[in-house]
């Protein structure tokens, strides 16, 4: 059986990135200011470039740790299924959480991630995403942050991957079968 074809057609420039990526970590920043140690929750695998722009435009001294939660596997639409495939390493009880997803969809995801995090009672919890796709929301959730709001299409690109490929791309591209 022959694998479907695609072409990826660019939606979002490296540059278009990197500038966006330093104006929230200036807006974090602010938000943030004072905390004796922000720690930043990375949603893998999509966000692992994300994160490591982001905590290298902090002004800020941050901790950051992982979690790993899936709701896609290797489809292009989401289970609605939410499994969490890594746990943080450290506590967070008592202290400033960031969590930093690559796109918010339905929004199931980062919902069951927010409400898990929650109950462990840290002192605050924000959200900051790369992508938000409000068009596909199922699940009243924001993020506190938005990196840039897109359409319905299926990306790849700065982490964000199609069936495991992808991820390295600079720039998001929005994925058209052929």
């Amino acid at each position: 059986m022959m694998q479907p074809t695609y072409v990826i057609d660019q939606m979002i420039s490296a540059k278009s990135i990197a500038a966006r990526v330093e104006a929230l970590a200036r807006d974090i920043t602010t938000h943030f200011a004072g905390t004796d140690k922000l720690v930043v929750v990375g949603l893998l695998r999509g966000s692992f470039i994300f994160i490591a722009d982001l905590v290298r435009e902090l002004d800020l001294p941050v901790e950051v740790d992982f979690l790993e939660a899936s709701s896609y596997g290797d489809a292009m639409h989401s289970s609605r299924e939410v499994r969490i495939l890594k746990d943080l390493r450290g506590e967070i009880a008592g202290r400033d959480v960031l969590v930093v997803e690559d796109i918010v969809d339905t929004g199931f995801t980062l919902h069951h991630v927010v409400r898990l995090l929650s109950a462990r009672d840290p002192a605050r919890i924000e959200v900051c995403a790369l992508l938000d796709k409000p068009s596909r929301r199922e699940v009243d959730i924001r993020a506190t942050w938005t990196g840039f709001e897109i359409p319905d299409e299926f990306v790849v690109g700065y982490g964000i991957d199609y069936a495991q490929r992808n991820r390295n791309l600079p720039y998001i591209g929005k994925v058209r079968m052929t």
